[in-house]
């Protein structure tokens, strides 16, 4: 059987990735694709333990890197890995890249984060680099609602995100204009999958 494929989609907090992600997998489940959503942090205890500490204060920089390493084990383990080797294709709502970028912020030297991160985890066929300013992506934000994340949805700290997602340089990686209408961009990723992956 042939591997499926790693599609994951990252960016800065309000760049449309949880709007994207389920657009991509009813478009791929038109043509006849397993699609299996899913998202990081996961849903094991480390990834409910991020998501407490992202709307109290902010975990020590130590403790929350090891809290996303190891939800990632579990991720690949239990939810990534078994639908590749069955072909699915994986849609995730963010990966490695963004604790690159997210804990590179915070004094992590991002370099060795992404050697560490590709030595372990499965290489991304395709990741998605939602490109929209910090400024408007918490502007889109505010507008939805919901519970606030006080360490990390700050101007200062996601132009850090930025620049260090802005140094990405890895073949896998597509940057996506993520400015305008949800159709526009949906149209913009749509036509970088079918270039790249033929999906």
């Amino acid at each position: 059987m042939t591997r499926g494929s790693l599609i994951v989609f990252e960016g800065l907090d309000g760049t449309g990735k949880s709007t994207q992600l389920p657009r991509l997998a009813v478009r791929l489940e038109a043509r006849g694709r397993e699609v299996v959503r899913t998202r990081e942090p996961y849903d094991c205890a480390a990834g409910r333990r991020i998501r407490e500490l992202a709307r109290a204060a902010p975990a020590a920089p130590g403790e929350e890197l090891e809290l996303f390493v190891e939800q990632r084990r579990a991720h690949v383990r239990e939810r990534i890995a078994p639908a590749l080797a069955r072909g699915a294709v994986v849609l995730s709502d963010r990966y490695f890249l963004s604790t690159v970028a997210y804990q590179g912020a915070r004094g992590f030297d991002p370099a060795r984060l992404l050697a560490e991160s590709e030595a372990e985890f499965p290489l991304p066929d395709l990741a998605l680099l939602l490109v929209l300013a910090p400024e408007a992506g918490l502007a889109r934000v505010a507008a939805r609602g919901g519970p606030a994340e006080p360490a990390f949805e700050r101007a200062d700290f996601l132009g850090r995100v930025r620049d260090l997602f802005d140094a990405l340089d890895r073949p896998y990686i597509a940057r996506v204009d993520a400015a305008g209408s949800a159709e526009q961009v949906e149209q913009r990723i749509a036509a970088t999958v079918q270039r790249r992956l033929g999906l």
